[in-house]
């Protein structure tokens, strides 16, 4: 008998138990159920459809930090669509159509440095044997071993940042591989000496110097740099060329590809692209 009441007390005890533990289950969830309402964040369908066509890569390129942030500028109305350098007109059109915007002027654009001082052209002024990054060699007295201050020191910093191989140094130059770039601007920043833009990829030329010196003190130091003679701007009949603190600027948006610049110039440092 006292067997049977225990086990009785036993089963009791167990059903208690089990109901507490399910009421208490009921009210967390109703709760959890309450508050997830009570606390909701608005989501922006527009901010989701964007982000899942933007390409991840995270690279900062388009000015924000990173895909989420650049989603929702752009579903803010504070981006425009055609601003994710990586994904170029293709994923302009995809955000164009959720947007309801016409992504059909975007412009594909693509690194481009501006020097031409090779190792055959540039003058040396020194043996350099300190480390090979340029932000670190130009805090050093002396800046490298090249004598145009201005020019690619040509340790590849800026091969280091690209994430799509879009970037070599060649004979002592950083040179962009324009099918490869996807303009995200990670070289732009590496480059201490500023020598690297961004312009259209269908220009047609470019300055290939960025010696802001005067003539005489350019052609000490390279065979090839600019000598500010203003020539290519007298030939230029759109006026897409200035020279400006000695060096020639083309402005893409105005050049007609004549290459009448190209031919006058007498250093030659005005390239087809």
């Amino acid at each position: 008998m006292i067997q049977s009441l225990f086990l009785a007390s036993s089963a009791s005890g167990v059903g208690v138990a089990a109901a507490v533990i399910g009421v208490t289950g009921l009210l967390i969830g109703l709760l959890l159920g309450f508050a997830a309402k009570a606390f909701a964040v608005p989501v922006d369908e527009k901010e989701i459809a964007v982000r899942e066509f933007l390409p991840g890569n995270n690279c900062g390129g388009c000015g924000f930090a990173g895909c989420d942030a650049l989603a929702k500028a752009i579903a803010a109305g504070e981006a425009p669509v055609n601003a994710c350098p990586v994904g170029g007109a293709a994923v302009a059109g995809k955000i164009g159509a959720v947007m309801g915007v016409d992504s059909s002027d975007a412009v594909k654009m693509v690194a481009y440095v501006k020097c031409a001082g090779t190792c055959d052209k540039a003058g040396i002024k020194a043996n350099y044997y300190g480390i090979s990054d340029c932000k670190r060699a130009t805090a050093i007295p002396g800046r490298g071993d090249k004598a145009c201050s201005f020019g690619c020191l040509g340790f590849g910093s800026c091969v280091s940042a690209c994430q799509f191989d879009a970037i070599h140094v060649e004979h002592g130059v950083a040179v962009v591989d324009k099918e490869k770039c996807v303009a995200c601007g990670k070289c732009i920043q590496e480059c201490p000496n500023g020598l690297i833009e961004l312009i259209p990829y269908n220009g047609k030329f470019a300055v290939t110097c960025s010696n802001k010196d005067k003539g005489p003190k350019v052609m000490s130091v390279c065979d090839t740099g600019c000598i500010g003679c203003g020539l290519c701007q007298k030939q230029c009949e759109a006026g897409a060329i200035t020279v400006e603190n000695n060096i020639a600027h083309i402005d893409q948006s105005k050049c007609t590809g004549c290459g009448k610049c190209a031919e006058k110039c007498p250093k030659k440092i005005i390239l087809a692209h």
